[in-house]
């Protein structure tokens, strides 16, 4: 099972689980408001983004773990930003079947959102 993250405020994954399927592509920005994509990240890739976009939230936020093998909507690795470095992008909808877990997602003893460990993809 090819593995991705999406970082989302428990609220937002709550309204998907009504709603049937989750639109939110980032802080702030859903396909609804015009986004194209959902942003997603591999497990090294967390962190940093979760340290970064949400550096000024107290948490928790929920932290969906999506099988990439199920989702309906297309998922490209781009790098977009041209910073050198490949997100994966779901390009629609993330529908919930795709989302095999959902981890709360705290920050550490150190106040930084905390790195995803790769043996806890599977």
């Amino acid at each position: 099972m090819a593995t991705i993250f999406h970082l989302a405020f428990p609220d937002q994954w709550a309204a998907a689980e009504e709603a049937g399927c989750y639109r939110w592509s980032t802080r702030g920005k859903s396909l609804d408001d015009g986004a194209t994509f959902i942003h997603a990240s591999r497990h090294d890739q967390v962190a940093m983004v979760a340290n970064f976009v949400y550096d000024d939230v107290a948490g928790p936020l929920s932290l969906l773990v999506i099988d990439t093998g199920r989702l309906v909507s297309a998922l490209c690795d781009e790098d977009l930003d041209g910073i050198g470095i490949t997100f994966p992008h779901i390009y629609g909808p993330l529908n919930l079947d795709a989302v095999v877990e959902v981890r709360p997602y705290e920050r550490a003893a150190d106040g930084r959102w905390p790195e995803v460990a790769a043996e806890a993809v599977s």
